[in-house]
């Protein structure tokens, strides 16, 4: 039987429990596909907060840093640690190392989530709201969740870890802690009130107070039978079968979701200095990337004649809160409609930046963007298939919303480029194999507008699905 060591934390401090823990999560963390720091050395680590959740199982707020500079931000991720001398077969897979020093030294260290009595516990902690240290356990006081949910981590590449309950109820940790509200759950909790059912309403959630206020989990119903848009759009590519009812629909899906989002948080008026901005900081990381992806170079004033484009526009759709990162991956098909998921926008980018007023005409782009990607992904290249995906997008959401993101090619087009250059970055980083994908959108955008051929004021019945009405 396994025998179970508590390192008592109100006993240890996290600088003594740091002994045990620094030398294994130097190792360990770099190797998770959410940690932010890849390919760059762990200069600093501490814990900015430990709290024991069961006698094995520890919760920690990790503060790493990458660099020698005092000024040079760092990173804070959530991390949930199982503790014994003996590990059983079945965790093997989670196992983080054997501590040689300090308080835990001689005793296995192992990624909590993995393992179901702390998954268990997670749940439990959510169904009776309360505290413990500094960590706070609410819901949604209509909602029952049911106890004795049997908990399952998902294995898929994501910046988060999930957990599903019975099949009911899906459970995101966030691993990257960022101070603040997460868009994750401020944003379906608001549309929620609002009445949109095409995002699943969050019922219960945990957060901290220390050091900072900030969100760390959110837990939602489950949707058990769905297909992801990504996996729907491949499989069509590879039977060879059109797409473009399903785009049609998702265009009105997100246009639906975007009126939600326009009545649920106060807007921005557009204004001619507010593209400037945009524009400038749009060149800003145009720069920043092209220092780290020589690639782009070559095609760098093409680029930027798109910002400059914008900079130029007097007026646009006024600025709301809108998903922030939206592609083929983050909306599911089920019970014959889409739904929308993870408003938590791109982690890399401060909360703040990402609860700001933009326009709605960003997340068109990014759905574009997702298109031209899955054609990409399967040989032989099919641009007529993205193409026709590109037209009944907008065409759907131009019915649902009463206006056509073509109608205003500057705007997309220096979203769409904006987008893809943070796609180059990202492959270039995590996934180098894939960096032709977002390159060929690259040289592409860079020669001319990729409006689609469709015209804005035209309208395409034809890409009414059954399900549309």
């Amino acid at each position: 039987m396994r025998k179970v060591v508590s390192p008592r934390p109100s006993g240890h401090s996290p600088a003594l429990l740091l002994t045990s823990l620094a030398d294994l999560l130097r190792t360990w963390l770099p190797q998770q596909r959410w940690f932010a720091g890849k390919g760059r050395d762990i200069t600093e680590l501490s814990l900015l907060s430990v709290t024991e959740l069961h006698p094995a199982c520890l919760h920690l707020l990790v503060s790493t840093r990458h660099g020698t500079s005092p000024s040079q931000p760092g990173d804070c991720y959530q991390l949930l640690l199982g503790v014994g001398d003996v590990l059983p077969p079945r965790l093997a897979h989670a196992r983080i190392g054997r501590a040689s020093e300090g308080p835990l030294a001689g005793l296995t260290v192992y990624d909590a989530l993995q393992e179901p009595r702390s998954a268990d516990l997670l749940l439990e902690r959510l169904r009776t709201p309360g505290t413990a240290g500094p960590l706070r356990f609410e819901r949604d006081a209509k909602v029952a969740v049911p106890a004795g949910l049997t908990p399952r981590l998902l294995d898929v590449e994501q910046s988060n870890s999930s957990l599903v309950y019975g099949g009911s109820y899906i459970l995101k940790v966030f691993r990257r802690v960022q101070p603040g509200i997460n868009p994750d759950l401020e944003v379906p909790w608001a549309l929620a009130r609002q009445g949109c059912t095409r995002v699943p309403a969050p019922v219960a959630w945990m957060r901290t107070s220390q050091p900072q206020v900030a969100t760390l989990a959110v837990l939602q119903p489950f949707l058990p039978d769905a297909v992801d848009g990504w996996t729907l759009a491949l499989e069509s590519l590879t039977a060879g079968r059109d797409f473009a009812d399903e785009a049609y629909e998702l265009g009105r899906a997100t246009a639906e979701v975007h009126l939600a989002l326009a009545a649920a948080f106060a807007l921005g008026a557009p204004t001619g200095r507010g593209n400037r901005r945009l524009a400038a900081a749009m060149i800003e990381r145009l720069d920043t990337t092209s220092r780290s992806v020589p690639e782009l170079v070559p095609h760098a004033d093409g680029l930027r004649a798109a910002f400059d484009a914008l900079a130029v526009l007097d007026s646009g759709r006024p600025a709301q809160r809108i998903h922030g990162d939206l592609h083929l991956g983050q909306v599911l098909w089920a019970g014959e409609r889409w739904f929308v998921i993870d408003f938590e926008g791109e982690p890399a980018r401060p909360i703040a930046e990402r609860r700001q007023l933009q326009s709605p005409v960003r997340d068109v782009a990014g759905m574009l963007r997702s298109f031209d990607y899955a054609a990409r992904s399967r040989r032989p290249w099919r641009p007529e298939w993205a193409r026709r995906c590109r037209d009944a997008y907008c065409a759907g959401y131009a019915a649902q919303a009463r206006w056509d993101p073509r109608a205003q090619p500057e705007l997309l087009r220096a979203y769409e480029t904006d987008r893809a250059v943070y796609e180059a970055l990202y492959e270039a980083r995590h996934r180098p194999d894939w960096l032709p994908v977002p390159m060929a959108a690259i040289a592409r955008l860079a020669e001319n507008s990729p409006v689609p051929s469709g015209s804005p004021h035209t309208p395409i019945p034809s890409f009414h699905s059954a399900q549309g009405g």
